[in-house]
């Protein structure tokens, strides 16, 4: 066994992890005790990375397809790169530099990036190369230029051990970045004063620690944050002398903030002015206040407008450039940062270099020895995919990123993806929904693979390391660009410059970084080999420095032609799509805890779907009563764009009017084009980030009365082979999920439909799950429409079809995921009864992922312990070490003792 650092590839928080590989195999993950973004923690995503690395759906070989509806071929990678070449530089003879496009991802690396941006701008000499963080982070990029004249956070983790007041906005941080929620946790059991203000229209598991919940109307952060400002100015709150010193721009703030008075903002938030003045109180009188802001900020066409709204409040406060101080975008992705910097996205240049400057161009065309760079800005990602629809764009090279699941409107974007002329994929997984549209598909090394660095939330530089080879012939993103980069130059222009000339990342970061020096991501003294000695850095690291910059702007000096930070006095606007009559329910997206993105890694590992073992959408217990809907109900969701079909639950979080969907659900796991056929496609003026996070929506009861639910472990082959088998089945289907089970190396697929299929489906159906031999227990009763498969292995049930009303799917799963002894029922397995023979114990739903712990276990555990809600939770992890891991499942452990202290 061997051991080697390096960085986790999941959230922006950039936890270090330590890896284990033996001959060739990755063993095990666990955290960096030593890297200063974790001290060793890590969620249940990231201890679970090994899992990930290897197995089914792996891209091992190129793949070409020259003629639309052929299947693609193998081929070497020679045969595959000269195709990208020749049909590349084609297009850009016939069609102009433009004709072409690279959407690319927070999840490359940053030397991955900067090869990209180069062959684009450089080469290409186009801007068309835009990332999947615009999905996400472009509107907290253009907050921050709009106001302290740079992307640049001002602040760091450490502050968190520094905040009198922690403002969290827009963020379920708890799920969506859990170790820096338990940073958060331990700031609080330090200093109990710490007041934490949560705004979220639904009741989080991040609200559950809040002092302060202001559950406000989806898309009133505007409206909030001018009327926390009104009511700071009406009571003396704010720093006059701050203002005056380091700002401009601060009388027409002012004068809009006074239209803002809290009763106002209240009315328009859908919260009691009480609520509102008590958050600006703790605001302007904490010693330092910090916030925290996220998606439910960032993705919205008025999401700069938040942003910046947001950071007018710590500039009339002074709360920046002080420890414990500062407003802090938290990144999505692991290297959404590196992306920024080194300008990988259509209207930006690197280092932080403006496109539209003349200067800024001239200087970067001279550091690349070209010509020129093109001074017309580029598709940003929802621009792109309707560029490519409409056939402006002809060729489009996508890289590590999915967006037949991920973009809004997705009946569009295939539709884009299947008119363009040349789809080139560059991926670690052959399985996305994005693959099947792919022409050429370049297999890239995944993580525990490849070398490189990434920079997380807090400016802070890690590096990448491979602790095994990549299988098959894949191959890292860097090199896969340079190759074929070169050959577009040949094929252009005829012969090859030094350009391209890579050997390893370490070249082009030392490159990179060149391009820094005199820029405020000034990196200029930083190279592999100080990060090797000393670890992680924050930038600016200038050539001289001994570590890089902990906080930005102490001097109260920002880089803008004043100096000055300026206010932005934006207006609240309304949503972008409101409800009616015909779409009553407003609905908004967000996280899983145990899932991330569009679970193309996190969907791999089987003991990441207890939590949220299906799609549902969650919806107040008065909605379902006045659309005459129960939990577990089929229901249809419709906006103006599509329709998808989901199970309802019940969810008092939240709030009537609203309904909650979690973003991870693609097309790979549900009948249709995924969660994304219903969201808005309008994106934000200054940023070009669409407004993923809310829409308009109705809900119906999808009358679909004929069910089956199959589940199982396969005899031979691994649980991911049968799923990639099952999730064929799922466009045959009016509704279907295919899931993987948290136990038990299984595989479930639930369907519904208006009427039964023919025997020939079930039949294939049966032998999909191998309940076909002569080992299967059998049921059939026609008349009921009832079909019923058992298969036993060692006395225990190894596989499940039931078809027709699908009684008996409960226990029938629980003896399954137990591994409970079944062979004394005989055929009582059969038995259409919802009632287990014998009285099978239900876990209840998992709440602790780590150990597979349920909520019977638990709930049982906290009402025999006794004492408060702290001392519950005590004897509950001694007793069943739930909550002692990864300490994910802590918020809702705490929830479930506050409960057992108030029933008991």
């Amino acid at each position: 066994m061997a051991e080697i650092r390096s960085t986790c590839c999941y959230c922006g928080v950039g936890c270090g992890v330590v890896i284990t590989h033996d001959q060739g195999h990755i063993t095990a993950v666990r955290g960096d005790p030593d890297h200063p973004a974790n001290f060793g923690r890590l969620c249940g995503k990231g201890l679970s990375l090994h899992e990930t690395v290897t197995g089914h759906g792996r891209a091992l070989y190129p793949e070409l397809r020259r003629q639309r509806g052929a299947a693609r071929k193998r081929v070497s990678w020679d045969e595959a790169l000269d195709h990208v070449a020749q049909r590349f530089a084609e297009t850009i003879r016939q069609h102009g530099p433009d004709s072409v496009a690279f959407y690319i991802s927070g999840q490359l690396l940053t030397e991955d990036y900067y090869a990209f941006n180069k062959l684009a701008r450089a080469l290409v000499g186009t801007n068309n190369i835009d990332s999947n963080s615009r999905l996400c982070m472009s509107s907290a990029v253009a907050g921050y230029k709009a106001t302290l004249g740079a992307d640049a956070p001002p602040t760091c983790y450490e502050d968190i051990d520094h905040a009198d007041c922690i403002l969290i906005a827009g963020s379920n941080a708890a799920w969506a970045h859990p170790v820096l929620f338990r940073r958060i946790e331990d700031a609080k059991a330090k200093n109990p004063d710490l007041k934490i203000i949560v705004v979220d229209p639904r009741r989080t598991a991040t609200a559950e620690i809040a002092d302060l919940h202001l559950a406000i109307e989806p898309g009133t952060d505007v409206a909030l944050f001018h009327g926390l400002l009104n009511a700071m100015l009406h009571e003396g709150l704010t720093r006059p002398d701050y203002i005056a010193a380091h700002t401009e721009g601060w009388a027409a703030l002012e004068t809009l903030a006074r239209d803002y008075a809290p009763e106002t903002a209240a009315e328009l938030c859908g919260i009691s002015s009480d609520q509102l003045l008590t958050a600006a109180r703790w605001f302007g009188t904490a010693k330092a206040t910090l916030s925290l802001y996220c998606m439910g900020l960032n993705q919205s066409a008025a999401g700069t407008d938040k942003n910046a709204a947001l950071i007018n409040l710590h500039l009339a406060t002074g709360h920046i450039g002080r420890a414990g101080a500062g407003p802090f975008s938290l990144t999505g992705q692991p290297n959404a940062m590196g992306g920024r910097e080194t300008g990988s996205m259509a209207n930006l240049l690197i280092g932080h270099r403006d496109l539209a400057s003349d200067a800024d161009r001239a200087e970067v065309a001279q550091l690349w020895h070209v010509p020129s760079i093109p001074a017309r800005p580029g598709k940003t990602a929802v621009e792109m995919f309707e560029a490519i629809r409409s056939g402006q764009i002809k060729a489009v090279w996508i890289a590590c990123t999915n967006p037949a699941q991920s973009l809004p409107d997705q009946i569009a974007v295939r539709e884009a993806l299947a008119a363009a002329e040349l789809v080139v994929l560059q991926e670690t997984y052959a399985d996305t929904e994005t693959a099947p549209y792919a022409d050429v598909l370049l297999p890239a090394a995944g993580w525990g693979e490849k070398e490189g660095t990434v920079t997380n939330s807090e400016r802070r530089i890690s590096r990448v390391r491979a602790a095994i080879a990549a299988p098959g012939e894949a191959r890292p993103d860097w090199q896969i660009v340079c190759d074929a980069a070169m050959r577009i130059e040949r094929e252009l222009k005829g012969s090859v410059s030094p350009l391209f000339n890579f050997d390893s990342p370490r070249r082009i970061f030392d490159e990179y970084r060149g391009l820094t020096r005199g820029r405020n991501t000034d990196i200029s003294g930083l190279d592999y080999t100080t990060l090797e000695m000393i670890g992680p850095q924050q930038w600016p690291y200038r050539e001289g420095a001994t570590h890089g910059k902990q906080r930005l702007y102490g001097d109260g000096r920002f880089p803008t032609t004043s100096g000055h930070a300026r206010f932005a006095a934006v207006p609240y606007r309304a949503v972008a799509e409101s409800t009616d009559a015909r779409f009553p329910l407003h609905l908004n997206t967000g996280r899983l805890r145990d899932q991330w993105h569009g679970m193309t890694r996190s969907g791999r590992v089987a003991r990441l779907w207890g939590h949220a073992p299906e799609p549902a959408v969650a919806l107040n217990p008065a909605d379902l009563a006045q659309h005459g809907l129960k939990a577990g109900d089929i229901v249809q969701l419709q906006s103006r764009r599509g329709t998808l079909r989901v199970v309802a639950e019940v969810d008092g979080s939240v709030a009537p009017g609203q309904a909650f969907l979690p973003m991870h659900w693609g097309s790979r796991h549900l009948a249709g084009n995924g969660i994304n056929t219903l969201t808005l496609p309008v994106i934000d003026p200054k940023s070009f980030q669409p407004e993923l996070k809310h829409c308009a929506i109705s809900v119906s009861k999808a009358e679909l009365p004929w069910r089956l639910i199959a589940f199982g472990t396969p005899r031979d082959s691994d649980a991911l082979a049968l799923l990639a088998r099952a999730q064929a089945w799922l466009p045959q289907f009016e509704f279907a999920v295919c899931a993987l089970t948290p136990e038990a190396g299984g595989v479930l697929l639930r369907a519904a439909a208006t009427q039964a299929p023919s025997d020939d489906v079930l039949a294939a159906l049966h032998a999909l799950f191998e309940l076909d031999g002569n080992d299967v227990m059998r049921y059939d009763d026609r008349h009921r429409g009832n079909v019923r498969r058992v298969r036993l292995n060692a006395g225990r049930v190894a596989a499940v079809c039931l078809s027709g009303d699908g009684t008996g799917e409960s226990w029938l799963r629980e003896f399954h995921g137990q591994g409970l002894p079944a062979a004394a029922l005989g055929a009582m397995l059969l038995a259409p009864t919802a009632k287990a023979p014998g009285g099978a114990a239900a876990r209840g739903r998992i709440v602790c992922s780590c150990f597979g712990i349920g909520e019977t276990a638990i709930n049982s555990a906290l009402r025999s312990a006794g004492g408060d809600a702290a001392n519950r939770v005590a004897a509950a992890q001694q007793q069943l070490r739930c909550g002692t891991q990864c300490g994910s499942c802590l918020p809702e452990l705490r929830r479930l003792a506050a409960s057992a202290v108030m029933a008991a």
